[in-house]
């Protein structure tokens, strides 16, 4: 789930020409944490950082359980 994710970020913010360096302040964090982000290794992202990154997109941010 990471991987797509992760995925669909960077799409995002490559279809809005937005720089990582320009997506991190608007998420109010550092690029390291960006970058923690985008790794689709990473398996720490919380729904608040997850939540920011929508927002900062414009998007919203859904979860939701499937049978």
């Amino acid at each position: 789930m990471e991987c797509v994710i992760a995925w669909q970020i960077a799409r995002e913010m490559k279809a809005q020409k937005i720089t990582r360096t320009e997506m991190a302040s608007r998420m109010n964090t550092s690029r390291a944490a960006l970058k923690r982000l985008l790794d689709e290794t990473d398996t720490s992202l919380t729904l608040a950082t997850l939540a920011s990154a929508a927002a900062a997109l414009g998007k919203h941010f859904r979860l939701e359980l499937a049978a």
